[in-house]
């Protein structure tokens, strides 16, 4: 096996065109097996493999700085910088962070797991090297539904002008957690339909320069279009077509599912833990509001690119219609939009994970608390354990919305509660509303719950 000898990105430029394709298939299997017995996000490491590979052939890491946004495709990075014994050998599969992480090699240069922040972090690096007169290519990794977040704008608007060696590499696998939603993602579609020559193009209309791979799972086709822009001296995205899940045949056919996955089945793509029927507070919310959906035409769902989240799976999501938004993964947006829906007359229910719902604190504050509009946040998994990455702290939910002026933090311990104060935030037009909803399974305690919340001391 060509993987046992790789300990470093040397190692990868040594082998031969034929060797970089058996190494693919290698690192593949390595990643099914772990993925398959610990879980972890499946999809886009499946879909990053030939990439990363190529990368690491062309560009010279640590001299060359690799920013991984989100950095949860970044597995097949770890296992050619060192850290394939992670990956390989059960006992160690825990030595790793599921994200890059800076003390585990010189190769990570941050530790990154929420979404869209790798240009601007890259553009840093950029800057940093310029102005200390040092060389090396800057790469950002981006893509796997990133781009519709805001700071992905920011990043790219300012990138264009930093005129020095700059290059963004744009994992385009036509997903993000599920489907992708808006316009730049037309664009994109656009661009793979006309091989990269379409002239409405969102990057160059941003002054960046342009390079389109049509196989972004070819390692050789990228291998060549790295080459074409190693050292260059000026801002370039190189847009390359990826398959999300490529080499399982489940997760290519079932790319939501499979975007993150508890240890499953490779036979079967089922999980390997049974959960029995315990009744779940995701579908528990998506079954009532889909009933109240058909009574009143005002209320909408809306999320930032985790449907999941509070149950609206593919299904349920076509079953709402108009009545359902993904606005992609930008929570600013998500909540500016439900302060203006409820300002309008209508009834938006965003849900959202704890972890995420920090990233929009100033639309609270400002666009929806200061205007006291009357929308309703479900913030899902709060809680010590839900999700204990560094970066996925399930925590600061309670001190950034328990302390915003004029929000109704409600905290329901069962389900009787919970639909309770589920009915209260949907119909009363006093204030904003935000329900913690319990992270564990669904408990009835059998009793009969306040009907009326806002009566705050």
């Amino acid at each position: 096996m060509y993987i046992e000898k790789i300990n470093g990105p040397a190692d990868v430029k040594r082998l031969s065109a034929g060797e970089l394709e058996t190494l693919s298939e290698e690192v593949r299997s390595v990643l099914l097996k772990k993925l398959s017995e610990h879980g972890g996000h499946v999809g886009p490491n499946l879909g990053m493999v030939e990439a990363t590979i190529a990368l690491h052939y062309v560009f010279n890491s640590p001299i060359d700085k690799i920013v991984y946004d989100v950095s949860h495709q970044s597995y097949t990075h770890k296992i050619l910088t060192g850290r394939k014994a992670a990956f390989m050998n059960a006992a160690e599969y825990d030595e790793v962070s599921g994200y890059t992480e800076p003390s585990e090699s010189e190769h990570d240069f941050f530790v990154i797991g929420h979404t869209s922040t790798s240009v601007s972090l890259a553009t840093g690096l950029a800057k940093a090297r310029d102005l200390k007169g040092d060389t090396g290519n800057v790469i950002a990794v981006i893509g796997d539904g990133s781009l519709s977040g805001g700071e992905a704008f920011e990043g790219l608007n300012n990138a264009a002008e930093l005129g020095t060696n700059f290059i963004v590499i744009v994992n385009d696998n036509q997903m993000s957690i599920a489907e992708n939603h808006g316009g730049l993602y037309r664009n994109l579609q656009l661009l793979r339909d006309t091989d990269g020559q379409a002239p409405c193009n969102f990057f160059t209309a941003m002054g960046l320069d342009y390079l389109y791979v049509t196989d972004g799972n070819d390692v050789q086709a990228l291998i060549s279009a790295f080459q074409k822009v190693k050292d260059i001296d000026h801002p370039v995205v190189v847009h390359i077509n990826t398959l999300k899940g490529k080499g399982y045949r489940l997760a290519e056919q079932q790319q939501e599912r499979f975007h993150y996955s508890i240890p499953f089945s490779l036979e079967t793509g089922n999980p390997s833990v049974d959960f029995g029927n315990e009744e779940d507070y995701g579908d528990l919310t998506a079954r009532y509001l889909l009933q109240e959906m058909k009574r009143d035409r005002t209320i909408v769902g809306i999320t930032a690119g985790t449907p999941t989240v509070f149950g609206f799976t593919a299904e349920r999501r076509e079953e709402a219609g108009r009545q359902f938004v993904d606005v992609g993964i930008a929570e600013e947006h998500a909540v500016a939009m439900a302060s203006a829906i409820a300002a309008g007359g209508g009834k938006p229910v965003f849900g959202v994970y704890s972890t995420f719902i920090q990233r929009a604190y100033d639309q609270l504050s400002q666009d929806l608390c200061i205007n006291n509009n009357p929308a309703l946040i479900l913030v899902f998994w709060g809680g010590a354990s839900s999700m204990n990455d560094v970066t996925h702290l399930c925590l600061f939910d309670i001190p950034v919305i328990g302390n915003i002026p004029n929000m109704v933090y409600l905290a329901p311990t069962c389900r009787e509660e919970y639909l309770a104060m589920l009915e209260w935030g949907i119909h009363q037009t006093e204030y904003p509303v935000a329900v913690r909803v319990p992270a564990n399974g669904v408990i009835s305690r059998g009793i009969d719950p306040e009907k009326d919340y806002g009566k705050l001391l």
